[in-house]
């Protein structure tokens, strides 16, 4: 008999969901738009290793439809949305800013996931360094937001639902540990280090658009009292007018 859906707990459930609406929020975003401005083609690069290399097992491995389904989607969507960045809307790409050192990502990733393992093999070695990868993958359009200075709200919706996702998998975690006694370290702990490079993330942009809302205040005061100062004072002696 066909296992629809498998061992699946209802907070991995909602953070698979909330995953889908990331990327429906984001292609949503694209097309409407007919642009991929404030999107970071590196991150998405990221993102369509970490789904190639973790779902090497695709024809090979079957837990339920729901999983094989949820492979499907991550792996289609991953390309077609760098088909959309790098080839229908390349010309409104921000190339300019989108300047994380990806590589960097990659080959750390790599390195860990020959030292830190379970097992040296080829297909552990493929889902270990799609973990660690998929920590940091994000953070090459935390850098694009941070260095343009502002995003676009759907762009922020789609970063709201991707942070959401990991938050939801973490609780995954713990009612795992909790009522199966079952821990999975080596994605636990990165899950732990992406939720937090996301709450950096928010601290920081927070900060960064409260300095500048605060040097826009402060701009508009300076502009008034310069134009109050121009204005014509009123005469000291009735009956007589000063002229400027």
């Amino acid at each position: 008999m066909v296992t629809l859906i498998g061992n699946v707990n209802i907070f991995r459930f909602c953070g698979d969901m909330l995953h889908v609406v990331a990327i429906i929020i984001l292609l949503s975003y694209i097309w409407k738009s007919q642009s991929v401005f404030g999107i970071s083609g590196k991150s998405q690069i990221l993102f369509a290793l970490v789904f190639t290399t973790r779902y090497v097992d695709l024809f090979t491995s079957f837990i339920s439809v729901y999983t094989s389904s949820l492979k499907v989607v991550y792996i289609i969507t991953a390309y077609v949305t760098l088909y959309l960045i790098y080839i229908k809307f390349r010309y409104t790409f921000d190339k300019s800013n989108d300047t994380f050192r990806a590589e960097i990502l990659i080959m750390s990733s790599s390195t860990l996931a020959v030292f830190v393992n379970y097992e040296l093999s080829p297909s552990e070695f493929c889902w270990t360094f799609s973990i660690y990868l998929e920590s940091v993958a994000i953070l090459p359009q935390f850098f694009m937001i941070i260095k343009n200075g502002d995003t676009e709200r759907l762009i922020g919706y789609y970063l709201t639902a991707m942070g959401s996702y990991r938050a939801l998998y973490i609780m995954n975690w713990m009612y795992r540990y909790k009522n199966e006694g079952f821990y999975e370290s080596i994605a636990g702990n990165s899950g732990l280090l992406q939720s937090i490079l996301y709450i950096m993330f928010l601290i920081l942009y927070s900060k960064r658009n409260d300095f500048r809302l605060r040097v826009v205040r402060n701009q508009q005061k300076h502009t008034l009292l310069s134009e109050h100062t121009l204005l014509p004072q009123p005469s000291r002696w009735p009956g007589i007018s000063m002229k400027v």
